[in-house]
Parts: structure tokens; C-alpha cells; sequence
């Protein structure tokens, strides 16, 4: 069996506007897809945790933290994501390690 590593891909709108301004037909299919397909990887134990800043300017973005058997798995999970897919969103592809969790606090929140 391989090992699995820990990635993080962060996520941001390609038309911030979208955060302030109502989403088009087109963005919110997208997001919806994106939501999906992170509630998949979650039932397959492939996603940790994901999420977005709650501002809703330019410097909005969302994160996701999952683990895959390489940098390739990895970067196809990135590219198979709706959002990124249909170019609602741009995504950011980063080896990462948790090195802190409080598992008890984050099923508070």
C-alpha cells in the first residue's frame, strides 16, 4: 500500500464580482458541482478539510486540504473539480502538512 501525502489547493473566483454581485446561471451550476465534488472526495476519506475566508473582495479564497498517493493524483483532483474545470475558479496546487489539529474544536465550529 503507498503512503499518502497531504496537498492543498487554494482556490479563488476568476470574477471576484461574483462574490458581490449575484452569480451568474453559469457560476452557480459550477459551485454547486465544486460542492458537490468536495462532498464526494469526503465520503471517500480523500478530503480533511475545506473552506473559504469569509471577506468577499479580491483577496477571497477557499482551501481545501486532501491527501493523495502523488503530485499527478494530486494535481488530477484539482483539475476533475467543476469549478476549476468550467473556470469559475483558478487553483493553486501545493505540497502541505498539517503539523497542529484540534479535531475537537473544528466539530464545534
Amino acid at each position: 500500500m503507498s503512503t499518502l501525502s497531504q496537498f492543498l489547493y487554494r482556490i479563488q473566483p476568476t470574477r471576484p464580482a461574483m462574490l458581490t454581485e449575484s452569480p451568474t446561471p453559469a457560476e452557480q451550476q459550477a459551485v454547486a458541482g465544486h460542492f458537490a465534488y468536495l462532498q464526494r472526495l469526503q465520503q471517500q476519506d480523500v478530503l480533511l478539510l475545506a473552506g473559504r475566508t469569509q471577506n468577499s473582495d479580491y483577496s477571497s479564497f477557499g482551501i481545501i486540504i486532501f491527501l493523495a498517493a502523488s503530485e499527478e493524483e494530486a494535481q488530477a483532483i484539482v483539475a476533475n473539480d467543476p469549478a476549476v474545470q468550467q473556470r469559475v475558479m483558478r487553483a493553486e496546487l501545493y505540497p502541505y502538512r498539517i503539523a497542529l489539529a484540534n479535531a475537537s474544536l473544528l466539530e464545534e465550529a
